[in-house]
């Protein structure tokens, strides 16, 4: 069953199609376990070695290998059944999770376990991507991926202030229970409520890193793709770096606990613009307002050249991080350039690039702000983002 293919899709729509329904849990049930986890497997880590270091390193060590993930394994989405896949990925979660649960284990042994997993999730999210344009057609792809954006982000905030609740009543071994648990249940959802359906017939391939590869250089060679890539990640990752220097920039201002304001209004600017621009907005007015709104992820940031106080910057943030709502009509294009058959490992490309464009980018953020008022950095990224579409304009016109 796909939902139909209306000029603007309605959630109904998009949620009345069954499998849709059952992707969407899975990716909430991922999104809010793992940031549990990593919260609970942090909080364990600082208590038994006493490191700040430590700590950050298994909250970060998830996502390090995302970019190996992406560059040898991504076929996998192209080549394993959408449900065969999806229940030996959340399996792996399951035991992974219950395995740190009994503690106990070395931290390099910790950060093993955390790498495996890693290296698996660009895989697990591009094979759920890659199943969104076959079950929503036409305008309804728009707004199931921005369903897909927002609540990954509202399943990441809740489960974090989960994760900090159940650690003040459990110990962090018992919070690690609960997110194996929700794991497990990930892992019946994909094994008995996605169909049985074969992925699309592509070529043998010598294997599957060499596979990865050479599809990973024919979309990025393709003047079809090329762009959409380009476009989705080089905006996004310059202005980012803005959310990198927030702690400096809120210290400058006297209080860096405040910090957790700026980050929550971008968060918030995030949700709105793929409220508004997915559901609201025409499919033929989105396509026109993407050069515009991907200009605003950074047009905003120029403003913080002159410190403005909390509220200014808060506001100054959620404007900017709106304009993310540009990604959407970017990734239509995108998927409407590849053939089914690579489908998946598009998405995933997409995906990979984009993470380890992010980090680069609060990377750099983080060198610049040793030698650069915190301001000026948040100003230098809006800049850097704008400059950016301007490289860009063909693309996101």
């Amino acid at each position: 069953m796909t939902a139909p293919p209306t000029a603007t899709a309605r959630y109904r729509d998009v949620f009345g199609v069954p499998e849709f329904r059952t992707l969407f849990s899975l990716q909430t049930l991922q999104v809010a376990g793992d940031s549990i986890r990593t919260i609970a497997l942090s909080v364990q880590t600082f208590e038994r070695t006493g490191s700040p270091v430590a700590a950050a390193l298994v909250f970060a060590a998830g996502m390090l290998p995302y970019v190996i993930g992406g560059a040898l394994l991504l076929s996998l989405a192209d080549r394993v059944p959408a449900r065969r896949l999806l229940t030996g990925y959340h399996l792996l979660r399951l035991a992974v999770t219950a395995v740190l649960a009994l503690g106990g284990l070395p931290l390099p042994l910790v950060m093993a376990l955390l790498v495996v997993v890693g290296l698996f999730a660009p895989v697990g999210g591009a094979t759920v991507q890659a199943r969104l344009p076959a079950l929503l057609p036409g305008d309804g792809y728009v707004l199931g991926r921005s369903l897909f954006t927002m609540t990954s982000a509202g399943a990441q905030i809740a489960g974090q202030a989960a994760g900090g609740l159940l650690l003040a009543v459990l110990t962090p071994a018992g919070t690690l229970w609960l997110a194996a648990a929700g794991a497990a249940l990930a892992a019946v959802l994909a094994r008995f409520r996605l169909p049985d359906a074969a992925p699309p017939s592509r070529p043998p391939s010598a294997g599957m890193a060499a596979e990865t590869w050479r599809t990973n250089r024919r979309l990025l060679g393709g003047r079809g793709t090329r762009g959409p890539l380009l476009a989705g990640w080089l905006p996004i990752s310059l202005s980012v770096g803005a959310e990198g220097i927030a702690v400096p920039y809120a210290g400058h201002l006297g209080d860096p606990d405040a910090a957790g304001l700026l980050l929550s209004a971008a968060a918030a600017g995030m949700f709105g613009g793929n409220l508004v621009v997915g559901r609201w907005v025409r499919p033929d007015l989105r396509e026109r307002l993407t050069l515009p709104l991907a200009a605003l992820t950074g047009a905003p940031l120029l403003l913080f050249v002159f410190g403005p106080g909390l509220l200014p910057a808060c506001a100054l943030m959620a404007a900017g991080t709106f304009g993310l709502g540009y990604e959407l009509a970017v990734q239509r294009r995108l998927v409407d350039a590849v053939p089914e058959e690579i489908r998946g490992q598009a998405i995933g490309l997409y995906g990979s690039g984009l993470m380890t464009g992010q980090a680069a980018g609060i990377g750099a953020a983080g060198a610049l702000g040793e030698i650069m008022a915190p301001g000026h950095v948040m100003a230098l990224c809006g800049a850097a983002a704008l400059v950016a579409c301007l490289f860009l304009t063909r693309h996101l016109r």
